[in-house]
């Protein structure tokens, strides 16, 4: 019983843990935003734990990035997302998080057993909603910063990223239905 009780909790500091880890795993491009697993991983945090723990484990995450931890894709400091032009896509790790998470509460309960088909789209369109709702973040702070126009900016941190953005979707997808399953036996509450 105790152990259920705490499994919220392991769940939450270890996709905090993954998403910290998720830094070392990146490819430099030119316009000065990589392409990271990181925010999969975010993402993936809301879709698998929910809402509630799924934000809390990018909280952490932001946090130990902001008291020094270079976990911002090597990068540390609150000056990362204050000041850094991928400053609006850390945030956008959290709202996103969020939003994949509620999607998901609103179409597949826990506790109910949808069928496979409607259990895809429903984690397809949560995976949509959180890579929007990232991208607008990432998108209107990078724009704030840079000077940007909208053309350029689409071209420096948008256009580059969609074959990759939609591969992390696929996994999204097929992680989120293998593992949500599992996550909501430890979730639940007795």
């Amino acid at each position: 019983m105790k152990k259920k009780k705490s499994a919220p909790l392991v769940l939450t500091a270890l996709f905090a843990a993954l998403i910290s880890a998720g830094c070392f795993i990146h490819i430099p491009l030119p316009g000065g935003v990589p392409v990271a697993i990181q925010d999969m991983l975010a993402m993936l945090s809301g879709m698998i734990l929910g809402p509630i723990y799924g934000t809390a484990s990018v909280l952490i995450f932001l946090v130990l990035g902001c008291i020094g931890l270079p976990v911002f894709t090597g990068k540390a400091g609150i000056q990362v997302i204050l000041a850094g032009p991928t400053g609006g896509f850390l945030v956008g790790y959290l709202l996103g998080a969020l939003a994949a998470g509620l999607v998901l509460a609103l179409l597949l309960p826990a506790g109910k057993k949808p069928s496979t088909s409607w259990a895809y789209i429903s984690i397809t369109i949560a995976a949509l909603v959180a890579t929007f709702v990232l991208f607008a973040c990432g998108i209107v702070r990078f724009m704030q910063l840079t000077g940007y126009e909208f053309g350029k900016t689409m071209a420096a941190v948008l256009i580059p990223f969609i074959p990759g953005n939609i591969l992390k979707i696929i996994l999204m997808v097929m992680l989120t239905k293998k593992f949500r399953p599992i996550v909501n036996n430890y979730l639940k509450k007795d």
